[in-house]
């Protein structure tokens, strides 16, 4: 007769988030000093928020969106964690990309103690930028051999920490900051994790590629990531029963 399901009716005007007990909602023209919860970056170029007024919390979409587990290059050991509040008694942690300290959100991997913000786990692989006229790559530590050499941050003059991440061109032996390679950190849009697609064509001579339809492709990519996905996340459910950690599995 018509009769509307109050859940979905509710929960069609805002979106629910495992960081907070409330529905976020959208927040319409939000202000400049309006700060994310989880990265704790300020509203710079106004992107659009997700909030509970009443609790003043607040996260960028693209934060909000942020995958729960996550397969990342710099850690291939273990699947990351995002956590709301760092699982140390300090409430704080080390970011192991830039150095610095955070209290917001976290990628994680509490068996190993590494502990990355949002916005580094999104870096871009390669970038441009304005001081030198060639790519930078991503890389996940110091890009020589002898991993004690010294080295400067090429746009600050700065001596750089070998752990910390850098953007580097090796052609030119140009290496940057990630803060000053990117001047506005933000929380870009995760990729799905990638998964291959099988090559059904047998003969290597022939393009695989070439009557493979773009849509039908990614809609493969999308319904196998769904299924990684799970699978990830009953696998790391499982270990976190047989290594006893009650308080990460409360999070999960």
């Amino acid at each position: 007769m018509g009769r509307q399901n109050k859940s979905t009716n509710a929960t069609s005007q805002g979106k629910q988030h495992f960081s907070h007990p409330h529905i976020l909602k959208p927040i319409v023209n939000p202000p400049e000093t309006l700060t994310c919860n989880a990265c704790e970056q300020p509203n710079n170029n106004k992107p659009n928020f997700h909030g509970c007024n009443s609790c003043q919390y607040f996260l960028h979409d693209n934060c909000f969106n942020a995958p729960r587990f996550l397969n990342h290059s710099s850690h291939p050991s273990h699947p990351l964690t995002l956590h709301q509040i760092p699982s140390y008694s300090s409430r704080s942690y080390t970011c192991k990309a830039c150095g610095s300290a955070g209290n917001g959100f976290c990628f994680s991997c509490a068996a190993c103690g590494f502990d990355i913000h949002l916005q580094c786990a999104s870096s871009p692989s390669s970038i441009l930028v304005n001081n030198h006229p060639h790519q930078l790559e991503l890389h996940f530590g110091s890009p020589y051999e002898d991993k004690n050499s010294k080295y400067n941050c090429d746009m600050c003059k700065v001596i750089m920490n070998k752990d910390d991440w850098l953007y580097y061109c090796a052609g030119c032996d140009f290496g940057s900051h990630l803060r000053c390679a990117i001047t506005n950190p933000e929380v870009c849009v995760f990729p799905k994790q990638q998964c291959p697609i099988p090559n059904s064509n047998p003969n290597p001579s022939q393009n695989s590629n070439s009557n493979l339809n773009p849509n039908a492709a990614v809609e493969m990519i999308n319904s196998v990531n769904a299924a990684h996905e799970q699978l990830i996340a009953a696998q790391i459910r499982a270990q976190f029963v047989a290594l006893g950690q009650e308080a990460a599995l409360d999070l999960i």
